[in-house]
């Protein structure tokens, strides 16, 4: 066979892989996670309601029962890829397109639930923490971390892409000197240190062994 009609084959994706991610640094962040892979094959993380119940739990929101759908499913995909190319803009130094900016004011435009102090014979307690969220506040929620994050000078230059080509993820770097390459030590930062390891290893093969 002409190898040069075989197949490229495509990288693994594991289970790792296809895990949602929380440890970006912010709750939008994390939503922008549920897509791996961006500059490459990408895994899609957020691809059914089970997985966004499990998002939301992981992120502690509770979204109400009846907008667990796909459309809210497919609503929260195109914001998280507005927030991506926001946040993207500002770790790569350029412009976002103005329709990620403009849907992402939207977004926050609806306000999200305010709790309130309710006195008691015995004390205080706080009413309306725990209510489940509707679609559009979920929505709110997550763009108005985003904003309060770009709008704070130490959290914005914090921002990071992961060094592995095949990731890029964004994050929060708060290690001392910001030095932090990887979006996880144990993920892309041990891949890069077998890949580094092997290369090694064949350039001090003997030629022709």
């Amino acid at each position: 066979m002409d190898s040069s009609t075989e197949p490229v084959p495509r990288p693994r994706v594991t289970v790792r892989l296809r895990a949602l991610r929380f440890d970006a640094g912010s709750l939008a962040l994390n939503l922008v996670a549920t897509l791996g892979r961006r500059s490459s094959v990408p895994i899609e993380r957020l691809g059914t309601l089970d997985r966004l119940r499990e998002w939301c739990t992981g992120v502690g929101l509770v979204l109400r029962d009846q907008d667990v759908t796909d459309d809210f499913l497919a609503e929260l995909r195109t914001l998280r890829e507005a927030a991506y190319d926001v946040v993207a803009a500002v770790v790569h130094g350029r412009p976002p397109s103005a329709g990620s900016v403009a849907l992402l004011n939207d977004r926050a435009r609806p306000a999200p639930p305010q709790p309130r102090l309710r006195a008691t014979g015995t004390g205080v307690v706080v009413d309306g923490a725990d209510r489940p969220l509707s679609g559009r506040e979920l929505q709110s929620v997550v763009v108005r971390d985003l904003i309060a994050l770009l709008g704070d000078p130490e959290r914005r230059g914090a921002l990071r892409a992961c060094d592995s080509s095949l990731c890029t993820m964004l994050y929060l770097d708060h290690t001392p000197g910001r030095r932090r390459r990887w979006c996880s030590m144990r993920l892309c930062g041990n891949s890069a240190k077998a890949a580094k390891h092997r290369q090694r290893r064949a350039s001090a093969a003997p030629a022709g062994s």
